[in-house]
């Protein structure tokens, strides 16, 4: 391995759980995001070659996944839709996925979905500093956007959950 490998895999070790955890929250299958997953960290280190290395690795993995997630929702805008069976496929390899706790699925799946209903930027923010654990300036560096921008994003997408889910939004989050 080359020093620059190591380099990077020392910086970025810490935060493949994060990419994956945000991957997951921003696509609709378990394939998507493992799809996801790799090309962030593919983009991060042909960047990471060419001596664009991060003071903070985090917003910066989270910066990449983001985008390549929009990427990809635009490129799939453009798309016809799928064929309903590979939905099917795609909704029963969810459901057989051993990580899932019935109980903690129904409650994940629930909150899951009320997301993906928010506009993108509200998601975005709730995924980085809800579900993620960012800070709001974090999240604001990854979003590329101000703090202040990311707090009411924060603000109308949690008002917006609450009245999707109702009382269940804080047993969900937390």
């Amino acid at each position: 391995m080359t020093n620059d490998q190591d380099e990077f895999l020392r910086a970025t070790m810490g935060a493949a759980d994060l990419v994956f955890n945000l991957s997951r929250r921003l696509t609709d299958s378990r394939q998507d995001a493992e799809d996801l997953v790799q090309d962030t960290f593919l983009r991060a280190f042909r960047a990471w070659l060419d001596h664009r290395r991060p003071k903070k690795v985090e917003p910066w993995i989270a910066t990449i996944c983001l985008n390549l997630a929009r990427s990809r929702y635009r490129a799939r805008a453009r798309r016809p839709s799928e064929v309903p069976l590979q939905e099917w496929m795609v909704e029963q390899q969810q459901a057989a996925d051993p990580e899932s706790h019935a109980v903690e699925a129904i409650g994940r799946d629930e909150l899951y979905r009320a997301i993906r209903e928010l506009p993108e930027e509200q998601r975005v923010a709730i995924t980085l500093v809800d579900l993620s654990g960012f800070s709001t300036y974090e999240a604001a560096e990854a979003m590329g956007t101000p703090r202040g921008t990311v707090l009411s994003r924060l603000h109308r997408g949690r008002r917006a959950l609450a009245r999707l889910l109702g009382d269940r939004i804080e047993e969900l989050i937390r």
